[in-house]
């Protein structure tokens, strides 16, 4: 038997290679024979190269403390077809020591060939301890799908057109006659350094609704805020933020400078998926039967975009994008129009942080303008918690929704409690506030949650003792590696929500209370700190590659669950390792080892001591 039948090309980081490239690593490859207890990769030592178990167990170590009282622990155990040492040979110097738990064999390729290797291709020398290209990988795995479609699309000149530009003296008639002759159905007009954009609606409103005359300047009539995208982002954000604000045209800008328009045509052409007629489809229902079906059509689209391999930050982006229409739309055929101007929907929870994939449970409130008179408010509400249920999103377990008087509250009364809530800082009060939050207004007077929310970030502070016993609910729940550094399963499988999802959340969540961040979404809100130099650059990196692995193996399974009728409560966020191939095992256990570095950030920021 040749040595390449005893390495498997079909698995990463091998599958990365070229025959030739396979070929080349067979041929420059030797063997080492390790006694039980003999040391491979010596701390602090050059590693001799890739190392490759054909038979044996090798166990790597961490050595911590002073020289005279130092402690080992184990990091990671090491089986037959696992490699090691690739990382210290690339970088000079081994950080551990790599010790034989028992007599073990393998296939050593020398440093310089592993070189030479990712000198020929660099995706293969990225593989090795980068989540994010083995992100990448885990979710592109099946390569009978077109990734480029969803993954590397970007907004560049092969999917807009040029602007059309008209002087600011330009007239109704002279821009009907350009945008006949050029075939499009918008120009954009310059007033100093602002563009604005009309339409042909626009242009057929002027003239028949307000009865302008043909001579009437266009400038006048234009729509100056702008939707914009900035040339070289990702093509599906463009469409996200078409779907976001019902729009069908965004402006692509560079550094500020105007660069054409993105029109929703071009963009469909470019997707498979039909997320924007399911929008359309929210925004025209007048009854809740026609929501109810336009809400169906969402479950199959998460679907299809998941197995399409789009990411995980994408996903939630156009997800929360489609819930909030859908949940706006429902509250105006539910609520009288002389009320919406008075009050202010928000969702909260991972609905207000935009990271609700698949319909977990309500999470929402009501914010009223104080002294309000509104008597059919709580059965309004009830019925819009009942047909939101009917819509499929069921109810919270903890009852926070607008049918639980509780959480409608006049903004005096709500803004009283947030702050009675960080003075007790008891349990209960911080998973309150943990809630309240992640606020995003859906529907309403916006106006009313900004003012609750810009007088919470001055409460907090005046308060920042507050932010220690917050951070401390980071810590709760136990992360969910052995002491040798691999997954902790228990009967019931791994909880990756309470394993890692938790943590991130809310160890950002406080960070950005702390710093007065306004975002919401996780992923923003680590951008964010990462800009104010709050959290290093690495540490943000790797907690969003951290975050997506998570979620996305959360939905792969929850979307296996329904596909064979097994949905249970309480196994939303539960995961059994036996469903995971070996690529996604390895991609888990580092997002939870990057977990676990967080919190030990979290503990030495907020003094919150060791419990980890």
């Amino acid at each position: 038997m040749s040595l390449l039948q005893n390495i498997n090309a079909q698995v990463v980081p091998f599958s990365l290679l070229s025959d030739s490239e396979l070929n080349y690593m067979v041929e420059h490859m030797d063997i080492g024979y390790f006694q039980k207890g003999e040391t491979i990769i010596s701390g602090g030592g050059e590693s001799e190269g890739l190392h490759l178990i054909l038979k044996g167990f090798v166990c790597e170590l961490e050595t911590q403390g002073a020289s005279s009282s130092q402690q080992t622990h184990a990091l990671v155990h090491y089986a037959p077809e696992d490699y090691f040492g690739a990382w210290s040979a690339i970088r000079g110097k081994a950080l551990h020591d790599f010790i034989a738990d028992e007599e073990t064999i393998c296939y050593i390729l020398p440093a310089k060939n592993l070189l030479e290797l990712i000198h020929r291709n660099s995706h293969f020398g990225d593989y090795f301890n980068n989540l994010t290209v083995q992100q990448d990988l885990l979710e592109n795995k099946n390569h009978d799908l077109n990734m480029t479609e969803f993954m590397l699309a970007t907004v560049d000149t092969s999917c807009m057109r040029d602007a059309m530009v008209v002087d600011q003296n330009c007239d109704i008639e002279q821009a009907t006659r350009l945008m006949k002759e050029q075939r499009v159905d918008c120009v954009l007009v310059q007033r100093g350094k602002r563009y604005g954009m009309v339409t042909r609606s626009d242009l057929l409103n002027a003239l028949v609704l307000d009865k302008q005359p043909l001579t009437s300047l266009v400038k006048d009539i234009a729509n100056y805020r702008l939707v914009t995208v900035e040339s070289g982002d990702y093509l599906f954000n463009a469409l996200v933020r078409m779907t976001m604000h019902e729009i069908d045209r965004v402006v692509v800008m560079s550094q500020g400078e105007l660069r054409g328009v993105i029109e929703l045509a071009e963009a469909l052409s470019f997707f498979s998926s039909h997320s924007h007629v399911v929008g359309l489809r929210i925004e025209r229902a007048d009854t809740v039967d026609e929501l109810r079906n336009a809400a169906a059509d969402m479950q199959a689209l998460i679907r299809s975009l998941h197995t399409q391999g789009v990411k995980v930050r994408f996903l939630m982006d156009l997800l929360a994008a489609l819930n909030k229409r859908l949940m706006s739309k429902l509250f105006h055929l539910l609520v009288p129009e002389d009320v919406i101007p008075h009050v202010c929907l928000v969702v909260m929870g991972s609905e207000g942080r935009g990271e609700q994939i698949t319909k977990t449970d309500q999470d929402n409130g009501l914010i009223m303008r104080d002294g309000l008179d509104w008597p059919q408010g709580p059965d309004v509400m009830r019925e819009y918690a009942n047909v939101l249920q009917d819509l499929g999103f069921p109810p919270c377990t903890g009852n926070v929704m607008v049918s639980n008087p509780f959480w409608v509250q006049p903004i005096s009364e709500w803004t009283k409690r947030m702050q009675s809530w960080v003075n007790l800082g008891d349990e209960d009060s911080i998973l309150k506030l943990s809630i309240a939050v992640d606020a995003s207004p859906v529907a309403g007077n916006a106006a009313l949650y900004k003012t609750s929310r810009n007088w919470f970030f001055k409460e907090i502070e005046q308060n920042k003792r507050f932010l220690s016993a917050f951070a401390k609910i980071a810590m709760v729940f136990d992360t969910p590696l052995t002491l040798l550094g691999g997954i902790r399963e228990r009967s019931n499988g791994v909880d990756l929500k309470r394993g890692g999802i938790f943590p991130i959340v809310h160890g950002v969540r406080t960070m950005a209370l702390h710093y007065q961040i306004a975002d919401n979404n996780t992923f923003a809100r680590i951008d964010a700190l990462v800009e104010t130099g709050v959290l290093p650059q690495r540490m943000g990196n790797e907690l969003q590659e951290a975050f997506s692995v998570l979620h996305w193996l959360r939905v792969k399974a929850e979307l296996a669950r329904q596909k064979d009728d097994l949905l249970q409560p309480g196994l939303q966020n539960m995961i059994d390792l036996n469903d995971l191939d070996r690529l996604e095992k390895d991609t888990l256990r580092q997002a939870f080892h990057v977990v676990k570095e967080f919190k030990k950030h979290l503990a030495l920021r907020y003094q919150l001591g060791g419990a980890l």
